[in-house]
Formats: structure tokens, C-alpha cells, sequence
């Protein structure tokens, strides 16, 4: 198998859309929050282990999200990337308790994601960052880096301090990316402390499953609360196979009209479309970030439309060369294989590549 190369000579770019960065203001916020006498737990696990383990791994993570330049760009070559699409790595602003702080964060992380876009443009695009513990001043922003600076889309990190934006105190921050006509990639974060604690003890609070649980039921709550009902054109991005939920649907849509049908929750009310499955497929992308699997990707196609599948390589966190490798080699139609790569991340996230 012939290493890949940048440049689209097997018949598609490869544009990866989860791709994460993060600036000297996020780090020192977190380093603040680390401090605090009542930290976090599961942003203890997470940021605590890749600011400070001695190990390898981190410390390759910690040092290739600070660069937004010559080494990222080498990375890529080396791996066959063409573009990357940045989003401020989790838990990024959620985190951080003093909203004006983290508005300050989100307004110099998308400054500094701008300046690279544009001495990088045919390598780079982003995902605006901002702060929903200030709804309003999270919608100035995202108005500011769509309208002014040019990013393609906005990434929140899920739960913002243990609320979810389905929440109508976050009304103003979906209406400000419904307007701006971006998608919404929420990308996860730890569970919060409400619900953490079995993760935690066990070592399963990260990526290696209490991200998917943590992510994969704020998307649900997205649907299930009506929601989308609110913002009938909001567009939102999944990563890591759609968080398992396209091989959830079956039975979500059944136990959703179970439980619309017999009144068993005040808070689960019929939803205009009907099916949990009809608004998965109408609002939501899935992009594969963290699970190179031919069979996984395949069947999320099937269930959701090739449409609406798309790469992400996850880096700096997953990144190795034999899952590009192997994601190349997919027994897959050419035309099937250029819109997961490329075509549909284009279509989505407005990219006109060179």
C-alpha cells in the first residue's frame, strides 16, 4: 500500500473535519480552572492528563495543538491530509466559570484560527468558537467570526457547565448559527460531575466511551426536547460515528413513541416530525472521527445517506497513517468514497477547494 499523498490523484481531496488547535489564553484558563479547589473531576481526568503526563501520547498532543503553522502543515503531508477543519479543542470555553473570560478566550482563539486561514487558505478552514455562558454575547460572536472572519461553521464543546443547549437560556446562541446558515458540531466533552462517577472510577470517561454517552445523549436531547422544532433549519455535526446513535435508531424511535404515547414524561412531548430517526437524518452529519471501520461507516451511509457521512481524522488525538490507509482501500464506489472525503464537507461547510 503506497503512502498517501496530498493533492487528490486517487480522485478526492481528503478534507478532515474534526481537527483540533488551542491557544496560549485557553491553556491558561485551564491551568486556572485546574487550581480551583473544587475542580471539575471529569476536566481534571482530561485536561490534567494532557497538560501534565509525562507519557509519550500527551505530550505529542499537548505540543501539535499549540502550531497552527509549518509543523501541523508537515503532519498533514505526512498523512495525505489536504485541509483541515480547526475547532478549539474540549473542553474548550465550557469550562471556564467567568463567562467574560471565556468570551475573551473564544474572541482570541477565532482571531488567531483567522490569521492561520489565511496564511494557510487552501489548507485551513474553521469552526468559530464561543463562550454560551453568555448567550448573547455568544451570539455577537459567532455573528462577528462567521460574518467578519470568515469561519465556516461553530463548534461547542457539549455541556456547558452541566447544562445542554437545548436549554432556552441558549436560545440566542442557536439562533445567532441558524441565521448565520453554518452547522453546529458539537464535539464532547467529559460527563459532568452529575453523572461521572461510575465513568471515572472504571478509567471510561474519555474518548473510550463516556465522550459518546456524554455527546451522544446531548444530541438526543436536541430532538427529543423539541428543539429542532425551535430551529427547523439548524444543521449539527456528530463526530465518532455519529456518537453510536445510527445504531441506536431502531429502538430510540420505537421507546420515543412508548414513551410520547402513554404521557410517561412531562418533559417528552410529540415532536412535529414525528420519529427520533426523521430528525437524525434531516438535521444531523456524522462524521467519523476516532473509528477508521469500513463496516461502521457503511452502515451509517445506509442508515443516514451518503449525504450526510463525512471524514475526520480527530487529530492530534488519533492520527495514525495506516487508518488514512485504510480508509482509502474501503471496497466503496469512487463517487461514493469522494463525497465522504470531500465533496460533502465542501457542500456543508461552504469550502470552494482549489
Amino acid at each position: 500500500m503506497t503512502t498517501p499523498k496530498t493533492g487528490g490523484a486517487q480522485g478526492y481531496l481528503r478534507i478532515a473535519t474534526e481537527e483540533a488547535f488551542t491557544t496560549p489564553e485557553l491553556i491558561a484558563a485551564f491551568r486556572e480552572e485546574l487550581a480551583a479547589p473544587d475542580v471539575d473531576p471529569g476536566f481534571l481526568s482530561l485536561i490534567g492528563y494532557y497538560l501534565d503526563h509525562p507519557a509519550e501520547r500527551p505530550r505529542f498532543v499537548a505540543n501539535a495543538l499549540m502550531d497552527l503553522g509549518e509543523q501541523r502543515i508537515a503532519h498533514m503531508d505526512e498523512r495525505g491530509i489536504d485541509r483541515q477543519i480547526l475547532g478549539l479543542t474540549a473542553p474548550g470555553t465550557n469550562v471556564i466559570r467567568n463567562p467574560d473570560r471565556a468570551t475573551m478566550v473564544a474572541e482570541t482563539a477565532n482571531d488567531r484560527l483567522a490569521e492561520a486561514i489565511a496564511k494557510y487558505p487552501t489548507r485551513f478552514s474553521g469552526m468559530a468558537a464561543c463562550a454560551p455562558q453568555n448567550p448573547k454575547a455568544a451570539a455577537r460572536e459567532i455573528e462577528r467570526a462567521i460574518g467578519k472572519l470568515g469561519l465556516s461553521g461553530v463548534l461547542i464543546n457539549s455541556h456547558i457547565l452541566g447544562e445542554y443547549l437545548d436549554n432556552p437560556k441558549f436560545n440566542e446562541v442557536l439562533e445567532a448559527i441558524e441565521a448565520m446558515d453554518v452547522p453546529l458540531y458539537i464535539h464532547p466533552n467529559t460527563p459532568p460531575a452529575s453523572m461521572i462517577g461510575p465513568l471515572l472510577e472504571a478509567g471510561l470517561d474519555g474518548a473510550i466511551f463516556g465522550f459518546g454517552v456524554e455527546t451522544g445523549m446531548h444530541a438526543l436531547r436536541m430532538i427529543t426536547s423539541g428543539a429542532l422544532d425551535r430551529f427547523p433549519k439548524l444543521q449539527i455535526v456528530i463526530g465518532h460515528m455519529g456518537e453510536a446513535l445510527p445504531f441506536w435508531l431502531y429502538r430510540l424511535d420505537f421507546m420515543h413513541g412508548a414513551g410520547v404515547r402513554t404521557g410517561r414524561y412531562e418533559s417528552m412531548k410529540a415532536l412535529k416530525k414525528g420519529k427520533v430517526s426523521t430528525y437524525l437524518r434531516e438535521h444531523f452529519h456524522i462524521t467519523n472521527s476516532g473509528v477508521a471501520w469500513e463496516e461502521a461507516i457503511k452502515f451509517t451511509q445506509k442508515v443516514m445517506g451518503e449525504d450526510r457521512v463525512l471524514y475526520a481524522m480527530d487529530y492530534p488525538y488519533q492520527c495514525p497513517i495506516a487508518e488514512v490507509e485504510a480508509l482509502d482501500a474501503m471496497d466503496m464506489p469512487l463517487e461514493v468514497k469522494r463525497k465522504f472525503f470531500q465533496t460533502n464537507a465542501e457542500r456543508l461547510f461552504k469550502i470552494k477547494s482549489a
